[in-house]
């Protein structure tokens, strides 16, 4: 995305005081952009020097230099044989945001900024507050895992969440294009890494917590502190108002502290008491219905979205709509409209009489939650199919729970390739058989992912549902350091014509 032009100056002095910065050398000179990136410096540019796991951006300062860059940002003294002007911070990372900020002059001081964090449903629920924002007629920005987009412009979202310069860029260039509202999911990685900081968020969305990225974080509280970043104050701020799951028992933890520090909180659950509920539930292969009821009244919803964590999704969202000051009539008009997330219980059409769904779950929990799904939805005395698999070089305590859940709620399942990038595929295989084998469940293990769709797709019968877990909206397979061209909807689509025609 290009940069956008500021018409105000900021200069290293200006950035030197929002950051804290201890400044070496003449503090006059222009900046025009912040980048943690050697190949993005140029004229005008304020390098932040960051050692990273794989590469120390120290080592680029030379390049830097020679592109035009007017200064660099490090939380290392200045070396003795650089001349230039040199910011000294505590905490290189967090200062990123903050300079970045301040030179992009706080876009999101100027929107109305949505966030939302968890472990499932960030995609979806950003997705329908995107929706709702356009039925009150404002112009959206959304940054998330499935793309980036300012109005009807699209791009390619290599990171759920960008690093902190990118997010203030994009901000910024949202303003510039007619943005009111930017909806953005935030992953715990990011909130760890200070890639959230320096935010003026409106609505902070808390979905849920279950395990998922503990080769990261190493445990749960960990990784809970990680998310709870978004609501307590150390991005910079606190959010104007928090939206809590009060199902949820991290939830719960969180709006308690949240409360006793007199944040303003809107919460939401299906079960425990809560300011946004819904009532008279129904699930169907064509959508959810239910009454949405809130402290601004309550109104019948329809969605086209499946099953019970689309109605959390739907609930999250319009809490976050209310905090907005949205009405309930524009948010039940969007939530009737709103097909959600690519990926997310997506149906593949086909013309066959059982049903055919792609979802992104690639948790325990998630995969729970889908195949639950599956089961309150599919024909009486009908089978959940499922295929599944785990990701390489990613968190192995939650393989055996994966498999644990696929065969306590599954009535055929089919194990196979997820991704394996440079883990022997055979391996995290045999990881996720422990669970299986813990339930009794008979299985099929098809290494080939192209081979166990097709295998579970040829095994259908009337009114089964096929669930293909774990890839959701991606549209390839890393194998080794290799990436190849693999859409699980586009090889079912391939599957179903084979066997119907």
């Amino acid at each position: 995305m290009a940069q956008v032009e500021l018409h105000t100056t900021v200069t290293l002095a200006d950035v030197a005081r929002a950051t804290g910065a201890e400044l070496t050398g003449d503090g006059s000179a222009a900046v025009s952009d912040v980048t943690h990136d050697s190949r993005q410096a140029r004229a005008g540019s304020l390098f932040v020097a960051i050692k990273g796991e794989r590469f120390d951006a120290h080592a680029f300062i030379p390049q830097i230099v020679a592109q035009g860059a007017v200064g660099v940002l490090s939380g290392r003294e200045r070396p003795e044989d650089f001349k230039g002007a040199w910011l000294r911070v505590a905490d290189a990372r967090r200062a990123l945001a903050f300079a970045a900020a301040e030179v992009q002059r706080h876009p999101s001081r100027e929107l109305k900024l949505v966030a939302v964090t968890g472990t499932n449903g960030k995609t979806t629920t950003a997705h329908i507050v995107a929706s709702i924002s356009e039925a009150a007629g404002e112009r959206v920005a959304v940054l998330g895992t499935v793309g980036y987009r300012i109005g009807d412009e699209h791009f390619d979202a290599p990171h759920t969440t960008p690093e902190a310069s990118d997010v203030q860029r994009f901000l910024r260039r949202a303003v510039g294009a007619g943005c009111r509202v930017a909806v953005m999911e935030s992953s715990s990685q990011a909130l760890d890494l200070h890639r959230c900081d320096a935010l003026t968020v409106s609505a902070a969305a808390f979905t849920n917590l279950t395990q998922d990225h503990l080769d990261y974080h190493g445990t749960m509280e960990r990784y809970f502190d990680a998310k709870r970043r978004l609501f307590d104050g150390r991005t910079g701020g606190r959010p104007a108002v928090s939206v809590i799951n009060m199902d949820d028992e991290y939830g719960v933890r969180l709006a308690r502290s949240l409360r006793d520090a007199g944040a303003r909180l809107i919460t939401y659950a299906l079960r425990a008491g809560a300011d946004v509920t819904a009532r008279g539930v129904e699930y169907s292969l064509g959508g959810n219905r239910f009454e949405l009821v809130s402290p601004a009244g309550s109104l019948p919803v329809r969605s086209p979205l499946v099953g019970q964590p689309h109605v959390y999704n739907v609930l999250t969202a319009a809490s976050c709509a209310l905090a907005l000051g949205y009405d309930l009539e524009t948010i039940s008009r969007a939530v009737e409209t709103c097909a959600g997330a690519p990926g997310r219980f997506e149906r593949v059409a086909h013309a066959g009489d059982f049903a055919v769904v792609v979802d992104y779950a690639h948790t325990d929990d998630a995969l729970r939650n889908v195949l639950r799904t599956a089961r309150e939805v599919a024909a009486k005395g009908a089978r959940v199919i499922t295929v599944f698999g785990c990701g390489g070089d990613r968190d192995r305590t939650k393989r055996a729970p994966m498999g644990e859940a696929a065969g306590e709620l599954s009535d055929v399942v089919v194990l196979t390739s997820d991704n394996p990038r440079t883990e022997d595929p055979e391996a995290i295989l045999r990881d996720a058989e422990v669970g299986l084998k813990k339930v009794g469940k008979h299985y099929m293990k098809l290494v080939d992912r192209r081979e166990a769709i097709t295998r579970a797709i040829d095994e259908a019968r009337t009114g089964d549902v096929v669930v293909i877990a774990g890839k959701g909206h991606e549209t390839y397979q890393i194998v080794g350091d290799r990436t190849l061209r693999f859409d699980d909807r586009e090889v079912a689509r391939e599957a179903l014509a084979a066997r119907i025609g």
